[in-house]
C-alpha cells in the first residue's frame, strides 16, 4: 500500500526559498515560499527520499550541471491541466515556446487561454518548466513566481549572455 503522508522540506535557491512536497513514492510540489501574490506557512521539516533527490537535482540544474530532471512526479490537477503538464516537460532546456504553441501542441488552438490558465497552475516549478513558455511576439508574458523569477530562469538556461 502507497504511503500518502507528506513530507515537507525547503531548499535555498538563487530564486529564494523553495518548499518541496512529496510523498514517499512522488514529489506533489515546489513551490516559491514568497511571491508577490503569495507566502506559504512553513511546514515542519520531514525529510524524505524524493525530496533528498529533489533538492539534488535542482542544485545541480543550479550549477548548470543539470538539464533534465528525472524524478517521480504526481502533481494534483484535472486532466486538462495535467496533460498541459506533461507538454511542458517536453520543452528542452534553452528553448521557449509561446502559449499559441503550447495550445496548438494540445490539439486545440482554441483552448489558449485554459492552457495558460494551467500553465500558472503548475504546482511544481522549476521541473516541470512553466517558465519556457512566453508570448507569441516573444516577449514574457505571465509567471506565477514573478516575472524577475522568470526572467533569471530563461536566462540561465540560456547559451547567450542574457535574453532579457
Amino acid at each position: 500500500m502507497s504511503d500518502h503522508k507528506l513530507y515537507f522540506d525547503y531548499l535555498d535557491s538563487h530564486l529564494g526559498e523553495l518548499e518541496l512536497t512529496s510523498t514517499a513514492d512522488h514529489l506533489l510540489s515546489v513551490l516559491f515560499l514568497k511571491t508577490e501574490k503569495n507566502v506559504l506557512d512553513k511546514q515542519p521539516v520531514q525529510p524524505s527520499a524524493i525530496n533528498e533527490e529533489t533538492k539534488k537535482q535542482l542544485n545541480a540544474y543550479f550549477k548548470k550541471e543539470l538539464t533534465q530532471f528525472s524524478l517521480p512526479l504526481n502533481p494534483a490537477g484535472t486532466d486538462f491541466q495535467k496533460s498541459v503538464w506533461n507538454e511542458l516537460i517536453k520543452i528542452p532546456f534553452g528553448t521557449t515556446i509561446s502559449y499559441l504553441t503550447l495550445a496548438k501542441k494540445l490539439g486545440d488552438v482554441n483552448s489558449i487561454r485554459a492552457a495558460a490558465s494551467a500553465n500558472g497552475k503548475n504546482p511544481i516549478t522549476i521541473i516541470i518548466p512553466c517558465h519556457r513558455v512566453i508570448g507569441a511576439d516573444g516577449k514574457l508574458v505571465g509567471y506565477s513566481g514573478d516575472m524577475w523569477r522568470k526572467q533569471w530562469l530563461l536566462n540561465h538556461e540560456s547559451r547567450q549572455e542574457s535574453l532579457f
